[in-house]
């Protein structure tokens, strides 16, 4: 299928996913328990209706750079799940409540176009040079940093320049904000600390935190139920002779009393609706009340029920004691003890009036005393009792407000994922990247431009398309030439420095794990500032894939064989890093493949189907996967180029990576035990062998051995199918390392030893 990509069809996207999403909005928005969450269901199916409306008029390009007709590929489109665009702008829709403040305070009509011309005339350009001046404003969507170019180009002298930019934007000033936001003080420097969220994100967090109906239940059962059927038992017990209840009430006091109790209970239950099984007349409660309830009627008790009776009265005083006894006191004073606990909501409602004393568009540089004990001022204010710890749930939303340099986010375990850590880099290369222009109001600009692009959602792109770039907003191209790289100066130290420090952490905190396509791209941004040479490739999409690959793939895999050539690595993947030189050497004197427009790399394609075994013509998704993951094999997936070019060199050492790598290769494994769809979860376990396989390469001979040799000890950790499943692998391993071969097919000694891949177009073996 790689042959001839430029005879392979375009692929077209069909509607069937938008409306199986439409289908689970609506369900949920119909059907779920929660009114928040039914609402979210309900603006999500209406986004998802956009987006079939869109596709059946012809007005949305699903798969385009320029999904949404008459709108330019640089404004920044709503995308939804899969990468839908909705057809809505994000900078579009009604005017924003600051929008509609600025026309107030500016003196024009509360209109898009009107703040547009105002802001070019001199009291706007006034006021957008005091913004810049003192970095009072906020860039949420990369729209909004427009009029701010217009104007710092205007101050210095680019007269030219901020004309053509105003030209561009205005055609779209009626449907797009380009006012910035109005904050006070500037935004904090990135390069010193980041955070996850803000003071108002976690605001919002513990508010939508409501009482766990369990908890609630169970404090009402032991502070208010258990109390009382300790009383109705006492009162039963007083009609004992010989250990056992009698039939009948014994004087006038006693019906007094337990027509006091029956009220009590009525009152009782009337405030208390929490708990309910005090409610079941088969309880021991339940039954007491009952016998109550017939002896103050007047009813003798029939057989059956003085029965259930006496076996309620047995069992409590059986389970618990006499009421009044020590065992029974003590029990009691337990349970009393647990219900005057203060509950998690009460203590959230504590933490929310602390957060609310702080600037709330911003992380917090310290969180503990957000998450101290309870004072003894606040006892009093709120009813808790003083000391009372913040539970860990409630510390975990804090806490991911703390502001600090990204290691220290790791190491706090604020940032648990190579995920989450692709969520922050931004902020840390925007900063490293606006570096290059000299002058400081636009460097803070740009630094601002950058973060809020990468809110920006990747699109779903078909034919080889790539998505927008940061400098092909036109308010960045207008000051492209303020760039201190294109005078000759570059940062690069500080780029690749930078990139250092990040790829040393992505690897030695989430080992095992794939570098995932947001943190790649941001370590694109900083190699080509730093012009590093060398390409960082993405996780391409398997059901998508058009069968080539971009000439970066085989420059990846060149950079790997500088490294791995004549390695454990190059031996255990059967490849020849040699002939891939020679490829990259072949093709870059030849004139350049195009598919699609896009320049590829035929070459590259054809080496990794034949590797795969797909050279064939059919597509499948499946088929697709084993392509691309030969793919990753031969380039290392930005592995070597973060070794060999950047210079990475994580503190834990390789032997320690490596370990730490088969750990995550155990602990997926053991996932695919009773698994009914196993098959994602052994890609990533052989996306994990493939890393520490990797490490191992980089090891002295000795300590190779070593690693290896103690692998089966950790497989001893984990369940038994654990090390069963893994057999074949680790005498693969095992079989490479001591200078054996695998055959053609990946395996030897009758299959007893395999090489561990994740994708297969037939049942995988594991």
């Amino acid at each position: 299928m790689n042959d001839n990509a430029e005879q392979q069809p375009p692929l077209v996207v069909s509607p069937a996913y938008p409306e199986a999403q439409l289908a689970r909005a609506f369900t949920t928005a119909l059907t779920h328990e929660d009114a928040d969450t039914r609402r979210r269901a309900d603006a999500r199916g209406q986004r998802w209706r956009q987006v079939l409306a869109g596709m059946a008029t012809g007005r949305l390009s699903i798969g385009a750079r320029t999904p949404v007709n008459g709108l330019p590929s640089w404004a920044t489109p709503e995308v939804v799940r899969g990468g839908f665009a909705t057809g809505t702008a994000s900078a579009g829709g009604p005017l924003q409540v600051y929008e509609i403040e600025a026309a107030r305070s500016l003196g024009v009509t509360a209109e898009r176009p009107a703040l547009f011309r105002h802001c070019l005339t001199e009291p706007g350009l006034t006021w957008l040079w005091t913004r810049l001046d003192t970095g009072d404003y906020e860039i949420s969507v990369p729209e909004e940093a427009a009029l701010l170019t217009v104007a710092w180009l205007v101050r210095h002298g680019e007269t030219g320049a901020a004309l053509d930019l105003v030209a561009e934007l205005e055609p779209f000033a009626d449907q797009l904000r380009f006012l910035p936001r109005p904050t006070i003080g500037p935004a904090p420097d990135a390069t010193a600390a980041v955070h996850r969220h803000t003071v108002s994100d976690a605001v919002g967090t513990l508010k939508r935190r409501r009482p766990n109906p369990a908890v609630e239940s169970q404090r009402e059962a032991l502070a208010i139920w258990q109390p009382f059927g300790d009383e109705l038992l006492i009162h039963w017990l007083r009609t004992a002779r010989d250990g056992r209840v009698v039939e009948h009430v014994l004087d006038a006091d006693w019906l007094a009393h337990g027509a006091a109790l029956l009220d009590r209970y009525r009152l009782l239950a009337e405030e208390h609706t929490r708990c309910t099984k005090h409610r079941n007349p088969k309880e021991n409660l339940g039954i007491l009340r009952g016998a109550l309830e017939e002896a103050l009627a007047g009813r003798e008790l029939e057989a059956p029920q003085l029965g259930l009776l006496r076996h309620a009265v047995a069992s409590m005083v059986r389970r618990r004691g006499i009421p009044g006894s020590a065992a029974h006191t003590a029990l009691r004073r337990r349970q009393s003890e647990q219900a005057a606990l203060p509950s998690h909501h009460a203590l959230a409602q504590l933490v929310l009036r602390r957060l609310a004393l702080l600037p709330q568009e911003t992380g917090v540089s310290d969180v503990d005393p957000l998450l101290a004990p309870v004072t003894e001022e606040e006892g009093r204010e709120s009813g808790l009792p003083a000391g009372s710890a913040v539970p860990a749930a409630i510390r975990h939303v804090v806490e991911s407000a703390l502001s600090a340099p990204l290691g220290t986010l790791v190491e706090r375990g604020v940032v648990p994922s190579a995920e989450v850590l692709a969520e922050l880099v931004p902020q840390l290369v925007a900063a490293t990247t606006a570096q290059a222009y000299g002058e400081e109001t636009l460097r803070a600009l740009m630094t601002a431009n950058y973060r809020a692009f990468r809110n920006r959602r990747s699109l779903l792109l078909l034919n080889l398309e790539h998505q927008v770039r940061v400098d092909e907003l036109p308010w960045v191209r207008a000051v492209s030439g303020q760039r201190s790289a294109e005078t000759g100066a570059p940062d690069d130290e500080g780029a690749l420095g930078v990139l250092r420090q990040l790829g040393e952490l992505a690897v030695q905190a989430f080992p095992g794990t794939i570098l995932p396509n947001p943190l790649v791209r941001e370590f694109g941004v900083l190699g080509r500032q730093g012009d590093l040479g060398t390409p960082f490739v993405e996780e391409l999409a398997a059901d998508i894939f058009m069968g080539t690959f971009s000439p970066k793939f085989l420059k990846a895999a060149r950079t790997a064989g500088e490294l791995l050539g004549g390695t454990l690595y190059e031996r255990y993947y059967g490849i020849d890093y040699a002939a891939i030189r020679d490829l990259a050497v072949i093709e870059s004197g030849a004139a350049p493949a195009r598919s699609h427009g896009a320049h590829t790399s035929p070459g590259f394609a054809r080496l990794c189907a034949e590797r795969a075994g797909t050279a064939s013509r059919s597509w499948s998704v499946a088929a697709n996967g084993t392509v691309i993951e030969q793919a990753q094999i031969l380039t290392t997936h930005n592995l070597a180029t973060l070794v060999h070019r950047v210079g990475i060199a994580p503190r834990p050492g390789w032997a320690d990576l490596a370990r730490r790598c088969f750990v995550t290769v155990c602990r997926l494994t053991a996932r695919v035990h009773h698994n009914p769809r196993p098959l994602s979860t052994i890609k990533d376990a052989a996306y994990a062998w493939r890393q520490m396989v990797f490490h191992l390469s980089l090891c002295p001979p000795e300590e190779q051995r070593r690693v290896i040799a103690g692998l089966e000890e950790e497989t001893v950790r984990h369940p038994a199918h654990v090390a069963t499943r893994l057999t074949p692998a680790l005498n693969g391993l095992t079989l490479i390392a001591e200078g054996g071969a695998f055959g053609d097919d990946g395996t030897a000694d009758d299959g007893r030893a395999r090489r561990f891949v994740g994708w297969s177009t037939g049942g995988h073996w594991m």
